[in-house]
């Protein structure tokens, strides 16, 4: 099974800075996946003057199992997304809560997508807040809705590999980028300088490479896996 995990800035292409379905959908197609995760993507909804940009993705993909999962609704609805070539079973909105104390001014709601496919597969999307606060609460959530088996987890964690605040996840799930092989950066994608991107997965799945290719489509390049499931 091939996975993907990319953050498309609400399918905003880096390099002409338009919304570019297209491009996205091309970057997609190019690595072949089973199933993405999306981070920041917009929808359809009351005021929003978006349409289902996750839809959107997969009408020109042909991925035709698809979930949107609103983190916030400011300009319309906004989150994360899930591209699928595998039925999607169940999925669901798990929002991250609040953390207590004074909010950073980049302080924004966010949650956990979480989708269980017919292969037995539990997928979990995520894109990590900014503040210090905000990733403990968001790894809290990650690790109080990890299933027994069978997970993958995905997404932007705006956190580098040596983060101590990873520490919880990688006791319990196996990091793809150790399958490298030398070090890859994910962001920005023309020149990028930092790894936020992450596919890491539960002990009883098998990890067969891991890639970050250069694709300069949106400001994150996309990460790819090949996971036997």
């Amino acid at each position: 099974m091939k996975v993907m995990s990319f953050n498309t800035q609400h399918c905003l292409n880096y390099l002409t800075r338009e919304i570019d379905y297209e491009v996205m959908a091309e970057a997609i197609l190019a690595q072949s996946p089973d199933i993405v995760g999306l981070n920041e993507m917009r929808s359809d909804g009351e005021d929003s003057e978006w349409p289902n940009q996750t839809a959107r993705l997969s009408e020109l993909t042909g991925m035709e199992h698809y979930y949107f999962a609103q983190a916030i609704n400011e300009g319309g609805p906004y989150g994360n997304g899930f591209l699928s070539k595998i039925p999607i079973l169940s999925a669901e909105t798990i929002l991250v809560p609040e953390h207590e104390g004074e909010k950073s001014p980049r302080y924004e709601q966010r949650c956990l997508l979480k989708a269980k496919l017919e292969n037995g597969v539990t997928v979990l999307v995520i894109h990590v807040g900014l503040s210090d606060p905000e990733k403990l609460k968001a790894v809290e959530t990650i690790i109080n809705n990890l299933p027994d088996k069978k997970v993958i987890l995905m997404g932007d964690f705006n956190m580098e590999p040596d983060c101590p605040m990873l520490a919880p996840i990688r006791e319990r799930l196996f990091d793809t980028a150790e399958l490298f092989g030398e070090e890859k950066q994910s962001w920005p994608s023309d020149e990028p300088e930092i790894k936020i991107d992450y596919i890491l997965i539960s002990p009883d799945l098998e990890a067969v490479s891991a890639d970050i290719p250069a694709v300069v489509a949106s400001d994150h390049r996309p990460y790819i896996a090949e996971i036997k499931a």
